[in-house]
Parts: C-alpha cells; structure tokens; sequence
C-alpha cells in the first residue's frame, strides 16, 4: 500500500491534504509532514493543505486557503480521520482520487486507497514510514518535515508516555531528531499554558467527581467557559489532568459547545472506544471522543462509563 500511495504522489501534479476538525499535534504534523516531504521531493507539484486553522498549532504550519476549481484534477489525501464526518473541509470528495492515511480503527472505510495502522503511535509515524519506503527511490525528508512529524509523534504519544509508545516509536524519533531539529521549542510551544487556561485547570481538580468504581468525570459548562474566558478547544486540553489522580480508571471531561457537548473519554486499561460511538464517537481504544446533545444525554454516557468501571 506505501509504494501504491508513493506511485500516486509521483504521478499527481496536484495533491490537497486534509485532516481533521479540531486538529491535534499529529494532525497537523501528518498532514503538513507530508506536505513538506512532497515539497521537497518535487519542487514541481502543487501541494496544498486545507481546514480550519487552530491558533495553538498554527507556530507548526499555516493552512492554505485555495478554490473549489483545483479540485477538479487533484489527488486527495486525508491523514489521520477516522470517519468522513471528521474531516476538515468537507471539499475532500471533489478530487479525483481519495487516500486515507490513519491509525485509528478502520470503521469507516472510505477512499480510493486506504493504508491503516491501528498499531501505529501516530498518523505521523506512519508518514515516516512512507518516506522510509520511498527513500530510495528519491524521496526526501526535509528538515521542517521532520520537525512536523516529530511534533505529531510527540504529541500523540503524550510525550512518549502512552501505551502506545513503542521501541519503534523512540527508533522513529531519534532519526527525526538526527535531522538536526531541536525540541526544546517545540515542547515549550505544545506545553505552555496560558494564565486563564492553568485558572481553570485548577477549577477542574477542585470539582471533579470521582466514584468509588474508578470513574472521574468533569463538566465544563458555557457559563464555566465565560468565567475563565476560555475556549471548548482550550477547556479540552485539560483532559489528560484527571488521568493522574489516585484511583480514576476511566473518565470523562464534557465540553459545553453551542450545539453539542463534546464528550472526551479517556482510560489507563479499560477500552472505551465502543462506548464512543454509541454515542456518535469512536476513537483509540484508550482514547475516543463523542458527541451529545443535552446534560441528560450526558448523564447516560456516565452511567454507562461508571458500568464499565464496575464490570472491570
């Protein structure tokens, strides 16, 4: 499949990548990894990647912003989107040919190629990855590329932290660096935390509920989210904090939107990617995200987590 997506890159003269909504590090890091790579690769090509701009990863990339008519002609790539819903800019059909480049499970088959790789840390590994088969046939990894890809790794990873590290994962890593990239400023830019986001990460750990099944959860409601002068994105981020409190197996962080209540979930052991997508979600089997529509809705995606805890 690598050396099928390598084919179709060498004979496109026109290549549009997407990713998904709310972009994480390995989102933009797969996508404009890759882009980097094709750049470099083939001064040539019309390389383009699209969807909305998310300001805290906007120091990695900025997105293009291009017409419906380069469409027509183009190769599509879409990196690490798990279901069509998700992606950024939903012009992604419109091209004449579709590539899925993910690590999450495959329960939505779409595009003309697939290349999947549930084991995979990152979409970003996987793009290492395609570089490593088409090395030899010419394609180049260019410093900014392996600076993105490193930034994706690293934050899918947790910072190496993640079951889903793998010796692999640090082997990849290592090679990034050896590209003479520093991380230094790339930990100092993901990490840093602005005063009114630390204000209510704090509000966070004084309010979670955590039952005595091992089930944590947090609500950050529209009003909680006007009081800190916080953003749904931003509230989001905090999710990882209640996976260090003594006891929590498995939680859930709610983020109050205008039409929804994004749903995070989250686990050390337990799977709890099914649970997602009973309620229009899905995701890594320790980590998945959903979507409700009311505070009672949300209320069952509790029951259901604290049955889950119970039963484990």
């Amino acid at each position: 499949m690598k050396q099928q997506i390598l084919d179709e890159i060498s004979q496109n003269d026109t290549i549009i990548i997407h990713r998904h909504v709310r972009p994480d590090p390995d989102a933009y890091g797969s996508q404009c990894g890759l882009a980097e790579m094709i750049k470099a690769t083939y001064p040539n090509k019309k390389i383009y990647v699209v969807g909305e701009s998310e300001p805290s990863l906007e120091f990695l990339y900025k997105m293009d912003h291009i017409s419906d008519e380069i469409y027509k002609e183009a190769l599509v790539i879409v990196c690490d989107t798990a279901n069509q819903a998700r992606i950024s800019d939903q012009r992604y059909k419109t091209g004449k040919k579709l590539i899925k480049i993910d690590h999450h499970p495959n329960d939505d088959q779409y595009g003309d190629l697939l290349w999947v790789e549930t084991e995979a840390s990152a979409t970003s590994e996987m793009i290492y990855e395609l570089y490593l088969e088409g090395k030899d046939q010419g394609f180049k990894l260019s410093g900014k590329a392996a600076e993105l890809l490193y930034t994706g790794i690293v934050g899918d990873t947790g910072r190496f932290l993640f079951p889903s590290t793998t010796e692999k994962t640090f082997q990849y890593a290592s090679a990034l660096i050896s590209k003479g990239i520093n991380p230094t400023p790339i930990y100092d830019e993901l990490y840093k935390t602005k005063r009114n986001v630390a204000k209510l990460s704090g509000y966070v750990l004084q309010n979670f509920t955590l039952t005595s099944s091992g089930s944590a959860s947090m609500s950050i409601t529209k009003d909680i989210l006007k009081e800190f002068d916080v953003t749904p994105s931003e509230a989001s981020q905090l999710v990882g904090i209640l996976g260090n409190i003594e006891g929590v197996k498995a939680w859930v962080f709610f983020v109050e939107e205008e039409n929804q209540i994004r749903v995070r979930l989250r686990a050390k052991k337990l799977v709890i990617n099914e649970l997602a997508k009973k309620y229009n979600g899905g995701g890594h089997p320790l980590a998945s995200g959903a979507s409700v529509y009311s505070w009672e809705e949300a209320k069952q995606v509790l029951h259901d987590l604290e049955v889950l805890c119970q039963d484990e």
